[in-house]
């Protein structure tokens, strides 16, 4: 296994659709990374494609562009209600049931934008994605350095930011079905300091891409 059981330990361990049952229409980072990952889906999604919004909430941060279809997931039925950009969504909790009710090579795109440091097992969601991509389709997986950290896995919470990098390209390096992951980083020049303070220029931006392999 990738992960030892320490690993995948929450602080907070209840039910984590407790936690996520009250909506909260806020963004959980700045503008300066909303538009960084807004612009790098304008960069790697193509128009007229099938795009999977995995761990989505009431905004995807996507372009203007024509989708064939937005699929969006998430533990909040008020908070996917509300965003305009999906087609269709569902509810389910995938550190409890990590299959998703979609198709083989069903997409041509997974996105997860600041959510992945709340996966417990890893393994079987990547799987799950290598699973529902086409042959060439993308995995964006985008992220910060803030979180909820009470039901973040013990791994992340411990590691550095960079080593939070290392971790999400072994996520993709597990499966073996993978390109070698990309990695964008963007690390603000601004003291830490603006970020807790809410000002611009304050999160640092991370990216992990990898596509499957034909």
């Amino acid at each position: 296994m990738l992960l030892r059981a320490d690993h995948r330990i929450k602080l907070d361990d209840t039910d984590d659709k407790l936690f996520y049952d009250y909506p909260r229409f806020v963004t959980h980072v700045d503008e300066g990374f909303i538009q960084q990952l807004t612009d790098l889906y304008l960069q790697r999604l193509k128009p007229n494609t099938r795009i999977f919004d995995m761990m989505s909430s009431w905004v995807s941060h996507l372009p203007e562009m024509e989708f064939d279809h937005v699929e969006g997931h998430g533990l909040n039925a008020e908070e996917l209600a509300r965003n305009p950009r999906l087609n269709h969504y569902f509810v389910q909790n995938i550190n409890t049931k990590p299959q998703l009710p979609l198709a083989d090579q069903s997409f041509d795109a997974v996105i997860n934008c600041v959510s992945v440091q709340y996966i417990q097992y890893p393994e079987a969601v990547f799987s799950e994605i290598h699973r529902i991509l086409k042959p060439g389709g993308v995995a964006i997986i985008s992220f910060s350095n803030r979180m909820f950290y009470q039901k973040a896995i013990q791994i992340w919470r411990d590691a550095s930011e960079s080593s939070r990098v290392e971790l999400v390209k072994g996520y993709f390096a597990s499966m073996n079905g993978f390109t070698t992951p990309e990695v964008v980083v963007n690390r603000p020049t601004a003291p830490n300091f603006l970020q807790w303070l809410g000002l611009p220029g304050g999160d640092p931006f991370y990216a992990v891409i990898a596509h499957r392999l034909e």
